[in-house]
């Protein structure tokens, strides 16, 4: 493969820049660009070391740097890899980059330096999607989960099921390719037994995946009410700023304002709606229009109800809409006499908090009630689980094949039959580890990362 170089530091200004460069020719570039003052040269230093010097673009001198050297194939991509570190100024960063490319480095594609490595032996494909999730952790709960991932658990646990449905084949091949040896049948009972077993901890890898995403991607919420209960008050007390403009006006939102906040362990996507209402105003209709839309649409409701008033029908209208749906009640303003009748949300069984967003009381009980909805506990991290959609999907895929096989057993089915599905079993699981894989499905893995990285 060809030497690359990147930036593997963020394009900022800071203390220092790393300019990564690998593959067969990293050692010849380095010593092109970065002189030491002892005059070792890059070539002739051992794996895990540095030289003090200065990189230079032909005769021009650069910057004063540290070159550190890691030999193939104890390095990150398994290549040898050479690191220059120079003052992190943006310009001077591109200066020794742009030098390392016209030395005979290739610009490194987004996420090429790790897909070397997996595509060297030094990770399987989930512990590589795991290093953006480390990357992109805003959370200690998201940090630790995403280095269980990195640590190869979810790797583990398929390749032991793999492992299990790989003797069941050997088992079935050697009892209808030899049929002369003595080797004992297959029993439908035993084998639906073994799969089911299988079945289980397969299951055991995607029962927690939702709550994961959460923790690592967020959820869109929506905070939903009739005008003039808090519900702007508190966006901006969640947001950390006013974002939405708050007055004694009904109707004052009447577009979608939207934030990003962290809520304890979990983003919230926010979306700031319109007061739900009947109303001639044809600009408030709207707004209140994409709010009743953003209700079904949302995957967390934070409906937001007057505590110093009745509930009335535009209230049993709103908690009949999120009926069934993942949401929460807030009752407002208790720092004032309650009035407001919560029987309904009981009948319901849609959690309610109390709180108050003007005197930013309650808060906390929020965010427990949010993280119990999502099933966010401190068991999460203990869990095995899949970390995107494509590790999920093949887990699935790999379980719909068991239960077919199963089925085929129970219905007498013929064994080659029964093999086929298990055999295709079997092939997701080696996509999940990346055992076998398409290239375009390993291409689109590493697009999704940083360039450097």
């Amino acid at each position: 493969m060809s030497t690359i170089a990147a930036v593997s530091t963020p394009n900022a200004v800071g203390g220092i820049a790393v300019i990564r460069i690998s593959g067969e020719n990293a050692l010849g570039v380095a010593d092109r660009i970065f002189t030491s003052v002892s005059g070792k040269k890059a070539a002739d230093m051992e794996g895990y070391t540095c030289a003090y010097g200065y990189a230079h673009d032909g005769d021009e001198r650069l910057d004063d740097c540290i070159l550190t050297v890691f030999r193939a194939p104890h390095s990150y991509t398994g290549e040898d890899t050479a690191e220059i570190s120079c003052h992190g100024g943006i310009y001077v960063t591109r200066r020794v980059l742009r030098a390392a490319l016209a030395n005979g480095a290739d610009n490194a594609l987004p996420g090429e330096f790790t897909k070397r490595a997996f595509m060297n032996g030094k990770l399987d494909l989930t512990q590589a999607e795991a290093v953006m999730d480390v990357i992109s952790a805003k959370s200690e709960r998201e940090l630790k989960l995403a280095e269980e991932l990195r640590s190869g658990s979810a790797f583990r646990m398929a390749e032991a099921c793999s492992q299990k449905l790989m003797k069941v084949l050997g088992d079935l091949a050697a009892w209808a390719d030899y049929p002369e040896e003595d080797i004992p049948e297959v029993e439908p009972e035993t084998l639906c037994a073994e799969l089911r077993e299988i079945r289980g901890e397969l299951f055991r890898l995607i029962e927690n995946y939702d709550a994961g995403r959460i923790v690592r991607e967020g959820v869109s919420t929506a905070i939903v009410g009739k005008p003039n209960v808090g519900k702007s008050t508190l966006f901006n007390l969640l947001s950390g700023c006013q974002r939405s403009i708050v007055t004694d006006i009904a109707g004052t939102t009447r577009d979608i304002v939207e934030e990003t906040v962290r809520l304890g362990d979990i983003v919230l996507r926010l979306s700031d709606t319109a007061g739900i209402r009947e109303t001639a105003d044809f600009i408030e209709g709207i707004g209140v229009e994409m709010a009743e839309k953003l209700i079904d649409s949302a995957e967390l409701i934070i409906a937001v109800f007057d505590g110093g008033c009745p509930c009335t029908a535009d209230d049993i209208k709103l908690i009949n809409k999120i009926n069934n749906k993942k949401a929460v009640a807030v009752i407002n303003k208790n720092d004032v006499q309650q009035r407001f009748d919560s029987s309904l949300l009981v009948q319901h069984n849609i959690p309610t908090v109390y709180l108050s967003a003007k005197e930013n009381n309650g808060i906390d009980g929020l965010k427990t009630t949010i993280e119990n909805i999502f099933n966010i506990n401190s068991d999460l991290i203990n869990n095995v689980t899949t970390a995107n959609e494509r590790q999920r999907s093949c887990v699935e895929s790999s379980i719909s094949s068991i239960d077919c096989a199963v089925e085929a057993l129970e219905n007498g089915e013929h064994l080659d039959a029964v093999n086929v599905l298990i055999d295709d079993a079997e092939q997701y699981l080696l996509s999940l580890t990346g055992k076998k894989v398409t290239e375009a499905v390993v291409d689109e893995v590493f697009s999704r990362f940083c360039v450097g990285k």
